[in-house]
């Protein structure tokens, strides 16, 4: 991983695809790594959540090349190795286990960024039947401790539907429902970090599950 923390550093400071072109078997080495890990990570995480099993890394890894098509930014180039981890892979939208490699910012979450309208829409409608068990989850002891609160875009007013003074109106104000534990380059360096991950995934799995339900 060292190899890889160097390559997306010198990528950031190189992004064009000259350099790009110049380094492509260095770039496929560290893509071959990352996809080893994923692969390592489904494995562990398959043994509490079977909805991945089977699962392959290229449905979970994210291309490297940027939409830069209505974006101000023309880097061609994400200086990130990102793979979202769930059934059916990246392009679902479902609930994921979302590992991002990037020097100083790698970080592994879960939950969904801002899902369609209609599952959006059915994660409010579970939240207003029935917020315990997602309250639950996210108020353990260890939970919180490691992710903190749910994070996400929230709107400024309550959602069609919901009175203002309704009692989970901070939760149904979301537009995703993430939690987030930051990571240390040193980290990927020590001998029980894929075990580490493994464990987040497992924590973060009844988090995952309670949204899966909603959405069904």
């Amino acid at each position: 991983m060292e190899q890889v923390f160097q390559f997306l550093k010198e990528l950031k400071e190189h992004n064009n695809r000259e350099w790009m072109q110049d380094h492509r078997d260095l770039y496929l080495e560290c893509k071959t790594e990352v996809t080893e890990l994923i692969l390592q990570l489904i494995n562990g995480i398959s043994q509490f959540d079977s909805g991945i099993a089977g699962l392959q890394p290229k449905d979970c890894l994210f291309r490297i090349n940027r939409d830069i098509r209505f974006s101000h930014n023309k880097d061609p180039y994400k200086t990130n190795f990102g793979a979202a981890i769930t059934g059916g892979g990246r392009k679902t939208g479902n609930p994921s286990y979302y590992l991002h490699i990037a020097p100083n910012k790698s970080f592994f979450a879960g939950g969904m960024y801002m899902p369609s309208p209609d599952k959006l829409k059915k994660i409010r409608q579970e939240i207003d039947y029935n917020a315990s068990p997602l309250k639950a989850i996210t108020s353990e002891v260890s939970f919180f401790k490691t992710f903190g609160t749910i994070r996400g875009q929230a709107l400024k007013t309550s959602p069609k539907g919901y009175a203002s003074d309704h009692p989970e109106i901070a939760l149904l104000r979301l537009k995703s429902f993430l939690v987030k534990k930051d990571l240390t380059d040193h980290s990927f360096h020590s001998s029980n970090h894929l075990s580490r991950l493994i464990t987040l995934g497992e924590m973060i799995h009844p988090f995952n599950k309670y949204l899966e339900v909603a959405i069904s």
